[in-house]
């Protein structure tokens, strides 16, 4: 009965990792720029005494979908999407760089870019800060303008330039945090060929219907999972009662 109880384990397992995973996209589905995650499996034999009859499903590792999600114009000056692929980068809470597609972004008091998550914005020389001003423009390929205060429109300078990089998709691993990084911790090029939607937001690319029709699909293969383990005692208490009455 070990190797019924043993599927029902494996099986109940991934299951409850893919439930947590799938919980954690519909909880994401209104975040700017978010990309669903689902884990990859890959078969490990069993190594021990006696013979190798058992082989082990395991979390490979998690991967993303990187489909871009729908952008939608909202008229807010300091709100960007990247229009086709394309990163942002930010300063992560620990320190360095990682990228992201939250293009939500928010002047502090003291005039420091930062997006949705409160991460600072990265430019081409370094964080973002920007001085007072009357206006402010956000340009196709990333450079920020303002008109200082007290002048008029002629008086526009350009402040500095949001950093845009491009990265190899099967290269990017997202972390705890949310945010991606490559994987052999490099620093992703600098594109200049990447473009803005202008006051447009870019939203995340989790299917909602999909997302719910996976978790009572997945509901009830753990039920059934669950049955399974709970069969395999039965049938083993069976077997032990048969044992005694001979």
């Amino acid at each position: 009965m070990d190797r019924l109880l043993y599927i029902g384990m494996t099986a109940a397992k991934h299951t409850e990792l893919a439930q947590t995973t799938n919980a954690h996209n519909l909880a994401n589905a209104n975040t700017t720029g978010f990309r669903s995650d689902f884990y990859s499996l890959m078969s490990e034999q069993v190594n021990g005494g006696g013979l190798p009859t058992r082989i082990n499903a395991i979390a490979d590792m998690k991967i993303s979908d990187y489909s871009q999600g729908t952008i939608t114009t909202t008229g807010r000056p300091l709100d960007v999407a990247i229009n086709g692929p394309g990163w942002f980068v930010v300063e992560a809470p620990e320190g360095g760089e990682a990228l992201s597609r939250r293009g939500d972004f928010h002047l502090t008091t003291d005039g420091m870019l930062i997006n949705g998550a409160g991460l600072p914005v990265m430019g081409d020389g370094g964080p973002l800060a920007v001085p007072e001003h009357d206006s402010l423009t956000i340009g196709a390929d990333g450079t920020i303008s303002i008109v200082p205060l007290g002048l008029g429109p002629e008086s526009s300078v350009v402040v500095d330039r949001i950093k845009l990089v491009e990265a190899d998709a099967e290269q990017l691993r997202k972390g705890e945090d949310g945010l991606l990084r490559l994987a052999d911790g490099s620093e992703a090029k600098v594109s200049a060929d990447i473009r803005l939607a202008t006051s447009s937001l870019e939203s995340s690319n989790v299917n909602t219907i999909e997302a719910m029709v996976n978790m009572i699909e997945l509901a009830r293969r753990y039920e059934m999972q669950v049955k399974v383990m709970s069969t395999a005692k039965t049938v083993d208490e069976a077997g032990a009662q048969l044992m005694r009455l001979e």
